[in-house]
């Protein structure tokens, strides 16, 4: 299975030229250390901020400098600081070409979860219901199953709903796989020694196969 670390790498392969791009809590943060070097891009974070760069050493670490999971950042050359109403503005106005968000559930129609489990403490829904909502493409990072094993891709959330019909890709610890617009999964890339029939298993929304299905490079 994948690490977080390789999730974001593998994540980190969709982007395009020219794209600006949210990332979201959690392990999308982690694609900002790898965007490859020949791409001129704009990372966005809905608290103000347009030109994230990689994450801090000790040395570099500002603690006035956070993204929106009060997380130390850097900021790149030609960097700029805003307040929140611009940013929503961006965000709103279908600027922001690309969001890359964590997810507690998908379902097989591209419905998200990923803001409230009820009966918890939560901090709010932050910018997820605004990103979903208005970005060209959606691709969430995830864990494939829960801590106790239950699938976290399924035939329709159970847990309360970020957007609907959002998500265009999905990658998890196991698998690559896209959101077909009728409905279910469909199966790109395996992580290197994970089977097909692994994944399957681990999935309780519909799993679709076209032919062999590679495993992922980095």
């Amino acid at each position: 299975m994948l690490t977080k670390q390789q999730i974001a790498l593998r994540i980190a392969k969709e982007v395009k030229n020219g794209q600006y791009i949210n990332l979201g809590i959690g392990i999308p943060t982690l694609v900002a250390n790898y965007i490859p070097d020949d791409l001129e891009i704009v990372l966005q974070s809905e608290n103000g901020l347009l030109g994230i760069g990689p994450f801090p050493t000790e040395e570099q670490i500002d603690p006035d400098l956070i993204n929106a999971g009060k997380q130390t950042i850097t900021m790149v050359k030609g960097s700029v600081l805003f307040n929140s109403a611009e940013s929503f503005a961006m965000i709103r106005g279908g600027h922001v070409h690309l969001t890359i968000l964590g997810a507690m559930e998908v379902s097989e129609n591209g419905d998200i979860a990923n803001w409230k489990i009820p009966g918890k403490m939560v901090k709010g829904m932050g910018g997820a219901m605004d990103l979903v909502a208005s970005a060209e493409n959606i691709i969430v990072a995830m864990q494939h199953c829960s801590k106790s094993g239950e699938s976290k891709l399924l035939k329709s959330c159970s847990l309360p709903i970020t957007g609907i019909r959002c998500v265009k890709k999905i990658v998890t610890d196991l698998a690559v796989l896209e959101v077909d617009p009728e409905g279910g999964f469909i199966l790109k890339e395996r992580a290197p020694g994970v089977s097909v029939e692994e994944i399957k298993s681990k999935t309780e929304g519909k799993l679709i196969l076209n032919g062999e299905i590679p495993e992922m490079e980095f």
